[in-house]
């Protein structure tokens, strides 16, 4: 090969080479050591760091709820206010770009351990506000970022003072307290930041952790069931011996009442008996003093005793026989003594006890 053509391959070769790297160091200039110390521990990514614009005209329209930090010669000179602001232009700078609304930072997943040596993976949300943009420049960089990390460590550590079942069962007094240990650091003094609350988004404990959780729910629903049926069985039982017992009282009460409605009858019948015998026995013996009556009631005793004669004779095997059978006048005669010497001992009787 021709040693002029091998040299300029080669040349063409290290041109090809150095040109793209020439190119690519012109194109991202090397930043400042300022620039590099204010973007320590920040990402290109991050949403929330606002990028501050550039004074190229002198003309800025502030939005509201946001605050421009402005430097001269690096020394800080002022807040811009929400509207419109003139700055010297190339001589002022707006240094940092704040927003002053309430920001919700998420809190990514970290592993800490409970007081029962029990490892879980927690996350969160924490709401912070910008009250001070001056501090919030010049107290600490990146402010944001610090309070991020503040809150995962106080997170850690407030886990660590409780159990596994606290963790599910007090989330709000564990929210409570780990905003209070951020708040307790000088936030606002020394960082311009408001932390405002704490909410923990998911806990996540371990497989074996999960499957004893689960087991022990099932072990809780199968006693809560148990509970229930025995309760069932008991309030059924109790209402089944409440129902007999209102049943065997009613029926109590009724047979009661049923006794004492039958006596009630009972006397009623008696009495109303006895009134009806007493007026009988009236009417007769008003009969018996009127006109003929002592010979109509001497008559109608004759002929009973024939009867009774009569029926003596029917229901019994003995019979009695009148000392004249074939002579009935007898037997009315005989009759009719009885009934006087009935009548005479009467109504001696009687006039004994009106005497």
């Amino acid at each position: 090969m021709n040693p002029l053509k091998q040299i300029s391959l080669n040349n063409i070769k290290s041109l090809s080479l150095v040109e793209p790297l020439k190119l690519i160091n012109l194109s991202k200039p090397k930043p400042s050591i300022t620039q590099q110390v204010r973007n320590l521990g920040t990402s290109r990514s991050d949403p929330h760091k606002i990028k501050p614009p550039r004074n190229l005209l002198g003309i800025h329209f502030v939005p509201q709820k946001r605050a421009y930090v402005v430097e001269r010669f690096g020394k800080f000179i002022q807040i811009l206010q929400p509207g419109l602001n003139f700055l010297i232009p190339l001589i002022d700078k707006i240094a940092y770009a704040h927003s002053l609304k309430e920001q919700a930072i998420p809190i990514s997943d970290q592993t800490a351990t409970t007081v029962d040596n029990v490892p879980i993976v927690i996350d969160g949300v924490l709401y912070i506000k910008i009250i001070d943009p001056f501090l919030a420049s010049y107290g600490i960089e990146n402010p944001i970022f610090a309070v991020t990390q503040l809150a995962q460590t106080t997170m850690r550590s407030e886990l660590g003072k409780i159990t596994l079942d606290k963790t599910f069962e007090e989330r709000d007094r564990l929210n409570k307290n780990i905003l209070g240990a951020i708040n307790n650091h000088p936030l606002k003094t020394h960082w311009g930041l408001e932390c405002l609350r704490y909410e923990i988004k998911d806990v996540t404990p371990p497989e074996g952790v999960k499957v004893a959780m689960q087991l022990q729910a099932e072990a809780e629903r199968r006693k809560r069931a148990q509970i229930l049926e025995a309760e069932g069985l008991r309030e059924s039982n109790t209402n089944v011996a409440h129902g007999k017992r209102s049943a065997v009282i009613l029926e109590s009460e009724g047979a009661k009442i049923n006794q004492v409605n039958r006596a009630r009858g009972e006397a009623e019948a008696i009495l109303a008996a006895t009134n009806a015998t007493a007026k009988g026995i009236l009417e007769v013996s008003k009969a018996i003093t009127g006109k003929c009556g002592i010979e109509a009631s001497s008559l109608r005793i004759a002929e009973q005793y024939i009867e009774a004669y009569s029926e003596i004779a029917k229901e019994t095997t003995t019979t009695l026989v009148p000392s004249k059978v074939g002579d009935p006048a007898a037997m009315v005669a005989q009759a009719l003594n009885i009934y006087k010497s009935l009548n005479g001992s009467t109504g001696s009787k009687i006039m004994t006890a009106a005497q």
